[in-house]
């Protein structure tokens, strides 16, 4: 339920805390007063677009708050954590919308920020709001078909053929994509084999690339190399190279040692610096031997390292990603040189899929024919206590030419207002006044299998008087035993069957003007039905309201 509505800076409302209780609860006041302002601040919270126009005059932003009391918090807070938003904490649900005039509007649930789409696909679990125009979804077919679902109990079995449909169009889409595929299958596998026989006649090693390139260094470089090779060879060990002067260094170093013993340590790695460059001149001269002056294995290099670039140019940055790319390749290839076999297996995989739709969907069927009459009798026996004494209801089921989302059957309602005339789709009424009664009769016949927890009806009931204003509040009274109901109502029949009785008032203080909720009770909410009658100024007319409180209590 709900159980406490805050707005602030709403239209006319400065500042309101409405807290309702379980059952029906009537809001009634002069027209023009405010009373669509409690609509507007529900839409808020169902996720509804919002308009800077709302923002009370002279404010920077208005706020809804709406705080629920869940019994069952699965389905919501299943929203929520998809969404990353804080779950219900005992059973307590709070949405807070607001409204800048700076157009940066801001939506919180439980305190987590959230997305309007989130906040409306919880808004659908918790009200269900029906104004003076709000019966077109009744005239939609899709819609009947929910509500013959929901009240044929064939909603589980709905998800089930639902999921089955998804798993067949996926079946099926992949087994057309794959056969329409063979009509430029010839093209792309020439171009696969090119791709492929050109990858595998470089005969490529991922780790070859930095191998290659440092031979052809060497190759194309060994002229210089043995030239460099042989300057390092002459310095170190020629007539004036430095092994020779090193004997002159060391026969200095002895001479000096033998003078002052304390230079011992300084001139100790001279023994080991000779040997090193004794070393380093034999090195050297290997490495000047094995150098290859062989212009035709620079070439050969060269010509594998320009094959590597242009193979990279083609299919990947790397050697690696190119025999990547020459795996996928040869993958596509073998899938489309075998799409036969896979075509075969992927059309009996689709097959065996829509024969498990077509099970379910007789099945449905079967529930929705056999829900059929006794939903439009249930509607009949409201009907009738809503004024049509002689009407008559129909629900018909017909087969479609063929299977779709929902099912094989297109549903749609029949209504025959008089007698003497044929039963025409609900969608040909062009009276509001009897539409919003079948609607508020098909309310009363799925009320035990509506889970929405608010329904609010916004002057549904205008174009009806007398007696059938009498069945109007007490099909509303009925359907608020197990629902909580709002009625924004301009008779006096239906708001003197809530269970609270809310007026609101249009006032004006400091030259600004204000709409006001204010509850009544006992000689209040008397004088407030006896104006609705049109006669508050007469003992007559606080008597008939009396009798009316009286009657529906």
């Amino acid at each position: 339920m709900l159980s406490t509505l805050r707005i602030q800076n709403l239209a006319l409302v400065d500042e309101l805390v409405w807290e309702l209780n379980r059952g029906m609860t009537a809001v009634t006041g002069e027209t023009g007063a405010g009373k669509s302002v409690i609509v507007g601040a529900l839409n808020l919270i169902l996720g509804e677009r919002a308009d800077r126009a709302m923002i009370r005059s002279g404010e920077e932003k208005c706020t809804v708050e709406a705080v629920f009391d869940l019994s069952d918090t699965k389905a919501v807070d299943e929203i929520l954590e998809n969404a990353g938003a804080g779950l219900c904490e005992g059973g307590q649900l709070v949405l807070r919308r607001i409204i800048s005039e700076s157009g940066a509007n801001k939506q919180f649930i439980n305190c987590s920020p959230v997305t309007l789409q989130v906040m409306k696909a919880v808004g659908e679990y918790l009200v269900d709001l029906h104004g003076p125009h709000d019966h077109q979804s009744l005239l939609s077919k899709e819609h009947q078909r929910s509500l013959l679902d929901a009240f044929g109990a064939s909603v589980d079995l709905w998800k089930d053929y639902r999921k089955a449909w998804r798993d067949w169009q996926e079946k099926l889409r992949t087994w057309k994509e794959l056969r329409d595929s063979e009509r430029a299958s010839e093209q792309e596998i020439d171009l696969l084999q090119y791709q492929i026989n050109e990858i595998e006649l470089a005969d490529l090693d991922a780790n070859e690339e930095e191998t290659v390139l440092d031979r052809y260094r060497r190759s194309s470089n060994a002229v210089r190399l043995i030239e460099l090779s042989g300057l390092i060879g002459e310095s170190i060990d020629g007539d004036d190279g430095l092994v020779a002067r090193m004997g002159d260094v060391q026969r200095a170093a002895r001479e000096l040692e033998r003078l002052d013993p304390s230079v011992a340590p300084m001139l100790a790695g001279l023994a080991t610096a000779a040997v090193e460059l004794e070393d380093l001149s034999r090195s050297v001269g290997d490495y000047r031997e094995d150098v290859d002056v062989d212009p035709e294995e620079a070439a050969v290099l060269e010509e594998r390292i320009n094959l590597f670039e242009s193979l990279k140019r083609k299919y990947g940055d790397t050697l690696e990603e190119i025999l990547e790319f020459h795996a996928k390749a040869a993958a596509r290839l073998s899938a489309i040189q075998n799409r036969s076999g896979e075509l075969d297996k992927l059309e009996a995989d689709a097959k065996t899929a829509e024969g498990k739709v077509v099970a379910i969907a007789e099945k449905l069927t079967d529930m929705r024919r056999k829900a059929a009459p006794k939903l439009a009798k249930k509607i009949e026996t409201h009907l009738k206590d809503l004024g049509f004494k002689q009407s008559k209801f129909g629900v018909d089921v017909d087969r479609l030419p063929e299977l779709g989302p929902h099912g094989g059957d297109g549903v749609e309602f029949q209504f025959m207002p008089n007698p003497g005339e044929p039963a025409k789709p609900l969608r040909t009424i062009g009276s509001s006044g009897e539409i919003s009664r079948v609607m508020l009769a098909v309310k009363s016949a799925l009320a035990d299998q509506d889970k929405v927890a608010l329904l609010v009806f916004d002057e549904i009931d205008a174009n009806v008087g007398g007696e059938v204003a009498h069945a109007v509040g007490a099909k509303m009274a009925g359907i608020a035993d197990r629902r909580q109901v709002i009625v924004i109502t301009h008779l006096a029949q239906v708001a003197a069957r809530g269970h609270q009785h809310f007026v609101v008032d249009k006032v004006v203080e400091g030259k600004r003007t204000f709409s006001k909720l204010n509850l009544v009770e006992e000689d209040l909410r008397v004088e407030e039905i006896a104006r609705m009658l049109g006669g508050m100024s007469s003992e007559s007319g606080r008597k008939h309201a009396e009798e009316l409180l009286a009657g529906a209590g």
